[in-house]
């Protein structure tokens, strides 16, 4: 990018081509053209000619400016692009946005909206301009309304160099004439609409050449192109609109989960995002030198399990959201053992590439040449790891990010590749990356290997006192809440908040799984029962087992904690109603299915009509401290027991046509899934049926033949409607490796048996 400056004779004078990371402060014009011999051009400049054409005056107006403003620099479009050069027109055409954007001051020159020469100033008296503004050329044409969107500062001047105000001053007068929304006016990420939405803002603009009106929405749609030929115009939009489904389908292939919408239900699950619980974080000196300096620009915040570790990313996600640049990026991921779509390294890095692409739609072009050779596979098959942490390291290497921000909560729940994220973590906090990383775990001595060299780290045993403090900042939030719907009145309240307070060891999750057992007592004897819960995670996980050995579903509740122990996702209520086969009269009823997650105790929560361990933990207490009681049969019989059953649903549910469209060629898009879904109880067991077959270790290849013999077509039919067909080819692969190991083993057997 060249600049114009000036000179000391007073003349100003072409820069040298400065580089990205070299690039300083600057000032940029906004006009309308002239004709194409009134406008000054990079050849007049630096032949040293020009000076007597109209638009010179242009030049010299913007460079008044820039030298009132302090800026020794300042850009302008006739005269700072070498259209000559084929490269240097195309860069420019896919840079000009982000220029505007980064300019420190942008001046709009109206040459249509004169002042009467009556000494009237402009800013008090705006009826003397109000009408020509309002039918100005520059509101029409096509190039000016990326210069209206993109800079953060914008000022409008008369030809007389007379201030008119700046965007926010005028915002009414601007949302008035072109109708675009105030929020993208004042500066919001425009990927917050809709591509059909920021279209509609060029609708009645015009550009001289028709090609034109393409390469101004670039930087709009945060779409890359290459220069177009004359005889490739005709089909300029629809290639932009090709380069935004491509985008669009890539997206939706790299989708695992949106991080955003993860953070919201996790923030409601807990109640809400107290500010109370986390804002002594953000006072920490750890966390301030972090945040203000790039030295040690990893922070690890390590803590025994229920100590507040999410909600501490939460309110630190947030925090940063408001204070980050336009071009520093933010982008986070909530690692879920209990998941199996969001418990891998690749998941995460998914998760993340995700987020950064959603800000930033541009940085898809550091995917879109492998996924247009690859499809979906790119991201699923044995080689993802490798290909996406090239596409991830090479976006955080671009030029343009002025900083990325990364978090990632949970990478003790990494179950697979944990290694291999942690040194690509440890290798992207290093330059020459401007990334500042935040990752949070349990205090894991494997975790702790990895990064202790190359990280601050933030103990959360070691800040009790802070962590104390937003416990009971959190108990007092809960107790009055939980008062007011339960109507205790003063002496059972500050009963309750006593005893937790005493007994709460600096734990949020100890709180809030006791605050959940008080819904359920009555008033009348919480203050002989409040005693009734001890001090500590596992004797509260203990008591609750406890309960349910005593009730008279104890039966039930096991294979129910069994299950959900040993699934690969949460499943949903009608999906755990097949599962573990509850009485038919029952598995259509959400109450009662709701009613039996509730006889096991406050080990389980439904989410959104999907099941999930309360926390990581009390999955952790059950493998450990229950497993004989919930697991008779070993681990490996639960895993051969839901294999069986879901062959069993399969072979009940699946069937050609399932959803009588009776319509060959039906595609997926022209579907709409009836409200009584005939796969409902079957999707996870046609997804993970093979998974289960192989973690049970039998060889019950017999079982799988007769099944596949009879629902072949059935079953690929089924992960058709679902969309995971590549998903099922990978099962079969499985399958078919697991029968091969087995049958290998067989023989082996039978050889050093031999008599």
């Amino acid at each position: 990018m060249r600049f114009l400056r000036y000179n000391n004779d007073g003349e100003f004078s072409l820069t040298k081509d400065f580089v990205s990371s070299e690039i300083p402060e600057y000032a940029i014009l906004s006009h309308t053209w002239g004709k194409d011999d009134e406008e000054v051009t990079y050849k007049d400049l630096r032949d040293s000619t020009g000076n007597n054409k109209a638009g010179y005056k242009k030049i010299r107006f913007c460079g008044e400016l820039a030298r009132r403003d302090r800026l020794k620099y300042f850009w302008v479009d006739t005269c700072c692009i070498n259209k000559a050069n084929y490269a240097e027109l195309q860069d420019a055409l896919n840079s000009m946005f982000r220029w505007y954007r980064n300019a420190t001051r942008c001046y709009v020159y109206l040459s249509d909206v004169c002042i009467p020469p009556l000494g009237i100033n402009a800013e008090s008296n705006p009826q003397a301009w109000d009408s020509e503004f309002w039918q100005s050329r520059w509101f029409t044409r096509g190039w000016t309304l990326q210069e209206l969107l993109a800079p953060r500062s914008v000022e409008f001047f008369s030809p007389e160099g007379l201030r008119l105000g700046d965007k926010s001053e005028l915002k009414q007068h601007i949302q008035g004439i072109t109708s675009i929304p105030t929020a993208a006016l004042e500066g919001a990420p425009l990927s917050q609409f809709s591509v059909d939405e920021r279209f509609s803002w060029m609708e009645r603009r015009q550009t001289t050449l028709e090609v034109d009106r393409v390469y101004s929405m670039l930087g709009i749609l945060d779409i890359k192109m290459p220069l177009l030929k004359d005889t490739e115009a005709a089909t300029a939009f629809g290639r932009l609109r090709e380069a935004i489904d491509k985008r669009e389908k890539c997206l939706e292939d790299l989708r695992l989960t949106d991080p955003c919408y993860d953070k919201k239900r996790i923030e409601d699950t807990k109640g809400g995002l107290l500010e109370g619980s986390y804002r002594w974080i953000i006072e920490n000196s750890k966390f301030k030198q972090w945040r203000n300096h790039q030295i040690n620009p990893l922070l690890w915040i390590k803590g025994d399990p229920g100590k507040g570790k999410t909600m501490l990313v939460c309110g630190i996600i947030n925090e940063l959201s408001k204070t980050i640049f336009d071009e520093a990026l933010l982008a986070y991921f909530f690692c879920q053992a209990t998941d199996s779509r969001i418990n891998s390294a690749t998941a995460i890095l998914r998760g993340l590439i995700y987020v950064l692409v959603n800000q930033k739609p541009s940085l898809i072009s550091y995917i879109q040449k492998k996924y247009d050779h690859s499809g979906k596979g790119l991201f699923e098959d044995t080689n993802a790891w490798f290909a996406l942490s090239e596409i991830f390291t090479d976006i955080l290497r671009d030029p343009v990010l002025d900083g990325t921000y990364l978090i990632i909560d949970g990478l003790d729940e990494c179950v697979t590749g944990l290694p291999q994220l942690l040194d690509l973590i440890v290798q992207t906090s290093s330059v020459p990356f401007r990334v500042k990383w935040v990752v949070s775990s349990r205090n894991w001595p494997d975790i702790g290997e990895r990064l202790m060299n190359a990280s601050q780290n933030l103990s959360l045993e070691l800040n009790a006192e802070s962590v104390s403090a937003a416990v009971n900042i959190f108990i007092r939030h809960k107790v009055l809440d939980l008062a007011r719907r339960k109507k205790y009145n003063n002496r059972i309240r500050d009963a309750v908040l006593n005893h937790l307070s005493l007994n709460a060891d600096g734990t949020f999750l100890w709180v809030a799984l006791v605050c959940q057992d008080l819904e359920k007592i009555s008033k009348l004897v919480i203050l002989t029962r409040i005693h009734d819960f001890p001090p500590g995670l596992d004797a509260l996980y203990e008591r609750m087992m406890k309960q349910i050995r005593d009730s008279s579903n104890n039966d039930l509740c096991y294979r129910i904690l069994a299950l959900i122990a040993m699934v690969y996702r949460p499943l949903t209520l009608t999906e755990l109603a097949s599962l573990v086969n509850i009485h038919e009269d029952m598995s259509d009823d959400i109450e009662s299915l709701q009613e039996i997650i509730g006889f096991c105790g406050s080990f389980l929560t439904v989410r959104q009509d999907a099941i999930y361990f309360v926390h990581q933990s009390a999955k952790d207490y059950l493998l450990s401290k229950a497993v004989n009681e919930i697991f008779p049969s070993r681990k490996e019989g639960t895993h051969s027991d839901i294999f069986l059953r879901s062959l069993e649903i399969m072979s009940r549910t699946l069937r050609r046509d399932i959803y009588s469209l009776s319509a060959p060629g039906f595609t997926i898009e022209q579907f709409k899934q009836p409200n009584l879904d005939p796969l409902a109880a079957a999707r996870y067991s046609c997804l993970y049926w093979i998974d289960h077959l192989v973690d049970s270790n039998i060889c019950d290849g017999e079982e799988a033949h007769r099944f596949l013999q009879a629902h072949l077509l059935h079953w690929l039919e089924a992960l058709g409607w679902m969309g995971k067909v590549s998903e099922g080819i990978q099962s079969i692969l499985s399958l078919e490796a697991y029968i091969l190991v087995s049958f290998l083993s067989g023989i082996l057997y039978s050889l050093i048996n031999l008599p």
